[in-house]
């Protein structure tokens, strides 16, 4: 783990015991890449569901950030508003976190810090991992977006004609973090029909 700089912009990072821990992981490597701090807590859940599905450690992504917090430190400094922040992703984002975040229980320091970020109206992007739905799923969606959350479901563009994994989550995570203004380069930028088949 690094020191946090106050001078640095940093991007407060959830994840969550949904499948597809490889987007938090995938976040944190690039925001590191272009010099953006980033402050993790990892679920419980999380180190489970990493367990059971990625080839990675939760020791792994843990290394990976600047700041790492245990999932009950109330102390933490992204469980304030003082604490200035680009904003905060949970990749991915469970059913039960997007149900927590939408009736404001803050039972953990993921969900306090997310409905801190609502708050102080910074930008909250959920990448909820969960097909099918029913209505209390899809209740709790439109509840987090009247408060201002973005639900970002990370759907394959194919249209980015991707050939691997690795491809298909570079794609999403560039997309995500255009929601914060940050062109880290790795979207396929769609230009027309006309440019992407020549017609």
């Amino acid at each position: 783990m690094m020191i946090h700089r106050p001078e640095r912009p940093c991007l407060i990072v959830g994840i969550s015991g949904a499948s597809g821990a490889i987007y938090g992981k995938r976040i944190l490597e690039v925001l590191r890449d272009v010099g953006i701090d980033s402050h993790l807590m990892l679920s419980q859940a999380a180190r489970v569901a990493i367990a059971a599905e990625a080839d990675f450690t939760p020791r792994d992504v843990e290394a990976l950030a600047t700041v790492t917090y245990a999932p009950k430190d109330i102390g933490a400094a992204c469980a304030s508003g003082s604490f200035r922040t680009l904003g905060m992703v949970v990749a991915p984002c469970s059913v039960r976190t997007l149900s927590e975040i939408a009736c404001g229980t803050t039972a953990s320091l993921l969900t306090r810090a997310a409905d801190v970020t609502l708050k102080e109206r910074r930008r909250l992007v959920l990448m909820l991992r969960e097909t099918p739905l029913h209505l209390g799923h899809i209740r709790s969606m439109a509840a987090v977006t009247e408060m201002g959350a973005i639900v970002y479901p990370p759907v394959p563009a194919f249209y980015a004609r991707p050939t691997t994994l690795a491809e298909m989550v570079d794609h999403t995570v560039g997309r995500v973090l255009d929601l914060f203004d940050l062109d880290v380069g790795l979207s396929h930028r769609w230009a027309g029909v006309r440019a992407e088949t020549g017609a």
